[in-house]
């Protein structure tokens, strides 16, 4: 027997409408105390802000034409050296390679424009695979990093790629699911207030809520429900890191941590916002814009 697996239990489930008051399923998963593990190298001062990134989409945007820009002067010039050995392999070889270079280069600015566009018009032509479900919970983790080298803060950044995700879903139209095809994931570390108004949201609507210690159980916990969307309260770098992995798989909208006392400890979120997303997600809602989601 594998003593290495986590328990997981429910209590029963029940399937209440809009405005009932029965219990929704609450799920656990018995798991170890660790907290935090994306805040390993905070050193304990307080964070700016009170712990609240509002940066605007423009950051995202920003961020990545320089780091396409960056890219391709770095793939350049390393063409450049290298480019008489490989002209004695083939000849033309090394003209071919600045050329795909520049192509690269000019489709990353042509997928720039494009999401741009679509938050503009507040409508998601893109496939998703070239917008929230693919090409961009792939680039979200790159920018964090790319941040840090910059000596810029990781979690605007985050904060501004995560924005750019919650449009783009939020534009790909209304789910219209069922509750229970719905899962919210909660962080262990909210404050008793802002649990206790998390849970009153999942009680009200009647969808399923997990309380992830960590994010391995989240995907657990996704793993097994098999939910067609998933709403989840979280800081920006877990909310990166779970866009990331959950993303390409089923719709995700997130909604980011007020880190009042610091990362992992009472922490809290706009109320308005979790529910906002939980009434797109079942069809009970139609965003404009995205207005809808978002602060």
């Amino acid at each position: 027997m594998n003593t290495d697996q986590p328990a997981i239990t429910a209590t029963p489930e029940s399937r209440p409408t809009e405005g009932t008051s029965s219990n929704p399923l609450l799920l656990q998963i018995r798991s170890d105390r660790r907290l935090g593990h994306e805040w390993d190298d905070w050193d304990g001062e307080p964070l700016p802000d009170g712990g609240v990134f509002q940066e605007r989409e423009t950051v995202f945007f920003q961020l990545t034409l320089a780091s396409v820009l960056v890219t391709a002067a770095a793939g350049a010039g390393g063409l450049w050296l290298i480019g008489p050995r490989l002209a004695e392999l083939w000849q033309p070889l090394p003209r071919y390679a600045g050329l795909g270079i520049a192509t690269i280069a000019v489709l990353a600015i042509l997928w720039l424009a494009a999401i741009a566009a679509v938050l503009k018009t507040g409508r998601n032509w893109l496939p998703g695979r070239m917008a929230e479900r693919g090409l961009l919970p792939w680039l979200m983790p790159k920018l964090e990093w790319s941040a840090r080298v910059a000596g810029l803060s990781r979690d605007r950044v985050g904060n501004a790629a995560l924005r750019v995700h919650n449009r783009l879903a939020v534009a790909r139209g209304s789910q219209g699911i069922s509750p229970d095809e719905l899962l919210i994931l909660l962080p262990r570390c909210l404050a008793k207030d802002a649990m206790q108004t998390a849970m009153g949201i999942s009680k009200r609507y009647g969808v399923p809520l997990f309380v992830a210690a960590r994010g391995r159980y989240a995907r657990q916990m996704i793993a097994m429900r098999h939910p067609k969307a998933v709403v989840a309260v979280a800081c920006e770098r877990d909310l990166v890191s779970g866009v990331h992995d959950a993303a390409p798989h089923l719709p995700v909208l997130g909604t980011t941590l007020q880190l009042g006392d610091g990362p992992c400890r009472n922490t809290r979120f706009a109320a308005s916002e979790l529910e906002a997303q939980v009434r797109l997600t079942l069809g009970l809602e139609t965003a404009v814009d995205g207005a809808a989601v978002g602060r």
